[in-house]
C-alpha cells in the first residue's frame, strides 16, 4: 500500500516553510507532493531550492481547494491520497496508525487524524476536531468542538471511531473510492466540500473513520480568516447546496425553509455585532444558492441515501437554548 501526501499551496511559501519539514522528516512511508495553484509568489522555486526530494505539480489555474485537489490527484497513482493542508504540522508515527486502519478494514474509505490547535496545542482544532457530524438540518460539529467551543484534549477522544465526515485539513482517502463517488465536487470551490465528498462516500456503503492515536496541529485560517467574508459567503451558501444535493429525504424542502429562517437570524447577529460585510455575506450566499439551485436538483437525482446522516435533531437547540457546550453533552 502506498500513499502520497498531497499539500495544495496557493501563495505560502511562508507555511510551506515553516510546516513542510516536520512533514518530510515523519513521513517516511509517503511520497511527498506540492501541488501548487497557479502561486503568484516564489513557492515552487523556493522548494525545488529547498526540499528538491519534494515532487511538484503545477495547476494552470486556482481553482480552490476542490479543482485543485482534483487536478493534481488525476496525476497521481497511489493506493491513498492524504490531502493536507499547508498550515499543518504532523507528528511522529503520524501515518502508522493510518496504514494499519486502511490494511486491516477494506470497507474504511476515508480517515481523520486528532487535529488538535497549532497556537494552542492542548486544544481541539476547529476544523475537524476528532472527527466530524451533522445534524438533521445540516450544521456540521465535531467531537471536540461544537460552534466556538474548543475543548481541551484529556484524551477523551484517544479512541478509533466510525464518523460522519473527515476534516479536509487533513483527508485520508482510498483513490479508487475517491474517483467511484465522483471526486470533489468543483461548484463548491472551498468550504464543505470535504461533508460533500463524505456524505458520498458513506451513501455508497463506505466507512469513514477517527484514528485517535494519529495527530497534527493545525494553524487553521491560513488561506482564508475566519473573519473573512468571503469564507461566511462559502460556508452560508455551500450548506444549502449540499443538503439540496445529499439529502433525499422528502422534507427537505421543508428543511431548507427551516435553514433560512435560521440564517436570517444569524445575519441579523452579525449586524447587530458591528459587523455587516458578514451579514451581506449571508444574503449574497443565499442568491447565490438560488442561482445555483436547479444545478444541484440535478445532481440530487444522483444521490443514494442509504444512511441515517443525523444523530441529533439540532445541535443549534442543544447549544443555544439547552447551553450544551460538549459533545459529550449532547
Amino acid at each position: 500500500m502506498n500513499i502520497a501526501v498531497v499539500i495544495l499551496n496557493w501563495n505560502g511559501r511562508s507555511l510551506l516553510e515553516q510546516f513542510l519539514p516536520s512533514v518530510i522528516k515523519y513521513s517516511e512511508e509517503a511520497t511527498i507532493y506540492v501541488a501548487d495553484n497557479a502561486s503568484s509568489d516564489d513557492s515552487v522555486d523556493y522548494i525545488k531550492t529547498s526540499f528538491p526530494e519534494i515532487k511538484i505539480i503545477q495547476n494552470e489555474i486556482n481553482g480552490g481547494y476542490a479543482k485543485g485537489y482534483n487536478d493534481a490527484l488525476s496525476k497521481i497513482n497511489s493506493d491513498i491520497y492524504c490531502l493536507l493542508n499547508s498550515d499543518v504540522e504532523v507528528t511522529k508515527n503520524w501515518l502508522s496508525p493510518i496504514i494499519d486502519t486502511f490494511t486491516s478494514s477494506e470497507n474504511t474509505a476515508a480517515v481523520q487524524p486528532k487535529i488538535l490547535d497549532y497556537k494552542k496545542k492542548s486544544y481541539f482544532e476547529y476544523a475537524g476536531a476528532a472527527g466530524g457530524f451533522i445534524d438533521k438540518l445540516g450544521y456540521p460539529y465535531c467531537r471536540g468542538r461544537i460552534f466556538d467551543t474548543l475543548e481541551e484534549d484529556k484524551g477523551q477522544y484517544n479512541d478509533t471511531l466510525d464518523i460522519f465526515w473527515a476534516s479536509g485539513a487533513c483527508l485520508f482517502i482510498r483513490k479508487s473510492v475517491f474517483e467511484e463517488v465522483g471526486k470533489l465536487d468543483e461548484d463548491f470551490f472551498a468550504h464543505q466540500e470535504e461533508i460533500d465528498l463524505c456524505w458520498r462516500i458513506r451513501n455508497h456503503g463506505y466507512d469513514i473513520q477517527y484514528i485517535g492515536a494519529s495527530e497534527v496541529y493545525h494553524l487553521g485560517g491560513a488561506t482564508l480568516d475566519v473573519m473573512n467574508p468571503r469564507k461566511t459567503f462559502l460556508n452560508f451558501r455551500n450548506n444549502l447546496l449540499m443538503m439540496v444535493k445529499n439529502n433525499s429525504g422528502v422534507f427537505i424542502w421543508f428543511i431548507i425553509f427551516v435553514r433560512m429562517i435560521l440564517d436570517g437570524v444569524a445575519a441579523f447577529k452579525f449586524l447587530f455585532e458591528g459587523k455587516p460585510s458578514h451579514f451581506l455575506a449571508i444574503l449574497k450566499a443565499h442568491f447565490s444558492f438560488y442561482k445555483n439551485l436547479l444545478t444541484f436538483v440535478k445532481k440530487r437525482k444522483k444521490s443514494k441515501d442509504r444512511r441515517k446522516y443525523y444523530s441529533i435533531s439540532s445541535v443549534v437547540w442543544q447549544y443555544y437554548i439547552l447551553n450544551k457546550k460538549l459533545f459529550n453533552h449532547l
